[in-house]
């Protein structure tokens, strides 16, 4: 059987890791905040943080997608007032030539006239 030991302190500063450095160090080596924040970055601080800096992205997702789609909803709205013209002037050249003084000077080079005389009514006994 084996006797009971006690745990191994950890010295202050030091990391189970061995090596003492994660993100936090990192970031008070390379931006020097000692200055600004003092000794060491304030750990409860990131979580706000990031959730704000979360939100500020949304927001500017949210405005660039309805920009795109403003842009894209007047793009539609030119192009629907296009095709609207053109069916009116087709509509008015179709109107212009079913008309039946229209239809005869188109068929006149074909040899066909235009009836003088009325129909006559065909009555069966």
């Amino acid at each position: 059987m084996s006797q009971n030991t006690f745990k191994k302190k950890i010295q202050q500063g030091s990391s189970p890791k061995g090596n003492g450095k994660n993100i936090f160090t990192l970031i008070e080596e390379k931006l020097n905040v000692t200055g600004i924040l003092g000794e060491g970055v304030p750990v409860h601080f990131a979580p706000p943080f990031f959730f704000a800096a979360f939100l500020a992205l949304i927001y500017i997702w949210s405005n660039h997608r309805a920009d795109n789609m403003i842009r894209k909803i007047e793009k539609m709205q030119q192009e629907v007032e296009d095709v609207r013209a053109d069916v009116t002037t087709l509509e008015a050249e179709f109107m212009l030539s079913s008309k039946q003084s229209e239809v005869a000077k188109k068929i006149a080079p074909l040899g066909i006239v235009e009836i003088e005389e009325p129909p006559i009514k065909i009555i069966v006994d």
